[in-house]
């Protein structure tokens, strides 16, 4: 009776917490996002009457407080326009709002021009997009390669990058990276993505975090491309990228394959699996090769970091196929890593 009695005030106190917790959150405005919602519409119908229509809003927090408000543009359907709102301090993504708000249209409508441009440019050439990664600009694009098919693939999909490239702007910051990546996701996924509200800006639409969610719940290829002069490089070299239950279930076949294999040389070996990209072998969707590091007598008081390397190939689930070969002193020191490209 008595241990009950205890759980229940115990139970009583969290609840009671937590909900003068709420209040002093909702009392602070840090929960609400009405105040910022008022403010942002009173902006956009007082400066851009008739052109900004209401979507949503969320809050910053934990972040430094306020709120992101989000408009659709009534002109074009591609562009969304998110600001940055807190009213509490008067200001918008730190600076004047009326400044705030047209910096984010303005914003709005270059990205999404450069989303037709993207889509375009893959459309015409026969992918279609069905998300973009927002950090990395990286587009996914609906295909199933295999053994036979992958080679001409990643030449098609070079193809569409070649196109987007100049498309793009030779001096624009696609043309000035490098290199892009662009993300290879079966039929069946795609089929079955998050698509997200049909109301929504397109931009919005291929980047939500729902989206990427579910275009990532399975394994999918990327395939990275160079660009070097505002020339692409279409060959490219892919790779998996898993959900990180099987990447971490890869890892562990892998170390502990070739950690077996080292014993018979290195009774006393450690492994450690190099995280680093583990590239497909050319013409295969099914042999990916990287690397094991591994320390030949490690010392007991610190961690192995890896001294030297052994190069292997896998199968998808980490079985290695072939021989491993080893390559020697590939740490200077205690630091820096240097392994010779693959």
């Amino acid at each position: 009776m008595a241990g009950s009695r205890r759980r229940q005030l115990r139970a009583g106190l969290t609840t009671a917490l937590v909900g003068s917790f709420a209040l002093l959150l909702g009392a602070c405005g840090v929960l609400s996002t009405e105040e910022d919602r008022r403010l942002a519409s009173e902006l956009a119908e007082k400066h851009f009457p008739g052109q900004l229509e209401f979507i949503g809003a969320r809050t910053l927090f934990p972040g430094t407080g306020g709120s992101e408000i989000t408009f659709s543009v009534s002109d074009d359907r591609d562009a969304v326009v998110r600001l940055g709102v807190d009213s509490g301090k008067g200001n918008c993504d730190y600076k004047a709002c009326e400044r705030a708000l047209a910096d984010a249209l303005a914003r709005g409508r270059s990205e999404a021009a450069d989303s037709r441009v993207l889509r375009s440019a893959f459309e015409e050439c026969g992918y279609e997009v069905v998300g973009v990664d927002p950090a990395s600009g990286a587009p996914y694009v609906v295909a199933r390669p295999t053994n036979s098919t992958v080679t001409a693939v990643i030449a098609e999909v070079g193809g569409c990058v070649r196109r987007w490239v100049p498309a793009a702007g030779a001096v624009g910051p696609l043309a000035r990276k490098g290199g892009t990546a662009v993300n290879l996701v079966s039929p069946r996924v795609a089929e079955r993505r998050d698509t997200g509200k049909a109301s929504w800006p397109t931009t919005m639409r291929l980047s939500p975090s729902g989206l990427l969610a579910s275009l990532g719940e399975h394994p999918y290829y990327s395939v990275g491309y160079d660009i070097a002069g505002g020339r692409v490089d279409t060959a490219g070299r892919a790779r998996i990228v898993r959900p990180f239950e099987l990447r971490q279930e890869f890892g562990r076949t892998v170390e502990k394959a070739v950690r077996e294999e080292l014993r018979a040389t290195y009774p006393q070996v450690r492994t450690n699996v190099y995280k680093g990209v583990w590239q497909l072998e050319p013409g295969t969707v099914d042999r990916q090769t990287g690397y094991v590091l591994f320390c030949e007598r490690p010392d007991a008081k610190k961690r192995c970091l890896g001294d030297h390397a052994v190069v292997v190939t896998t199968d998808v689930r980490g079985n290695p196929v072939g021989e491993p070969r080893i390559v020697r002193d590939v740490r200077e020191g205690g630091g820096a890593l240097r392994l010779p490209p693959l």
